[in-house]
């Protein structure tokens, strides 16, 4: 059989996605691995230097393929930092759900869950310049300096609620993983409250939910 000559990245990606579930572990050499696939090794360091770099480009593509889908929207445009950041969430989870197999396995293979995983750290990067770009309110301090002191606490901060919606979502296990949808309002518009120096009422919100779940487990 003639070898596929016409691989691309998204190829490997979904081929590297296969090969991990079918298999339960990572591929042995890139050698085996595009043997198995059918292409010439160079045309798979033509796209990627390493498995770990594969690892790290698919969450990437769960951001950016969100993000795409949103801006297709001309509604989305036009909507303030909380419903972006809502519709981004909603968009994500969507992306994840249908491909949670990977997901599961790729973080719950980490002896370090969700804290130094390196398959996240692009992924990291493009979410947090995603949250700058969304021009959140911050108090006006006229000083530079301070000013990127909160720029950073804003998206650090975000990075930690999304990893925190993360693990929440992979321990769900209502039907359509509804709970983590109510987990994720409840959590934006907490942290959008906050910003708005009023969290009294929606910090006891989400309070109640999180020890009403952690009460029934």
């Amino acid at each position: 059989m003639a070898k596929k000559k016409n691989i691309t990245q998204n190829d490997i990606l979904s081929m590297y996605m296969d090969y991990v579930l079918t298999h339960n572990e990572e591929p042995k050499s890139v050698y085996l691995f595009s043997k198995e696939n059918n292409f010439d090794e160079q045309l798979f360091y033509a796209n990627f230097s390493s498995f770990e770099v594969i690892q790290s480009s698919i969450f990437e593509a769960f951001h950016s393929n969100s993000l795409a889908l949103l801006e297709k929207s001309e509604d989305y445009a036009n909507y303030d930092a909380k419903s972006k950041l809502l519709s981004y969430y909603y968009t994500l989870f969507e992306n994840f759900t249908a491909n949670r197999s990977y997901v599961v396995y790729a973080l719950q293979h980490q002896k370090n869950m969700l804290k130094k995983v390196k398959s996240l750290n692009k992924f990291k990067e493009h979410f947090k310049n995603f949250i700058h770009s969304l021009d959140i309110p911050k108090l006006d301090f006229k000083q530079e300096r301070i000013e990127k002191i909160q720029d950073k606490a804003i998206s650090e901060s975000a990075w930690l609620q999304l990893i925190l919606t993360l693990k929440f979502w992979l321990e769900d296990t209502s039907p359509g993983f509804d709970k983590t949808d109510i987990f994720i309002e409840k959590s934006v518009n907490t942290s959008f409250d906050i910003l708005d120096i009023a969290p009294v009422k929606s910090v006891i919100d989400l309070g109640k939910f999180l020890y009403k779940e952690a009460v029934g487990k």
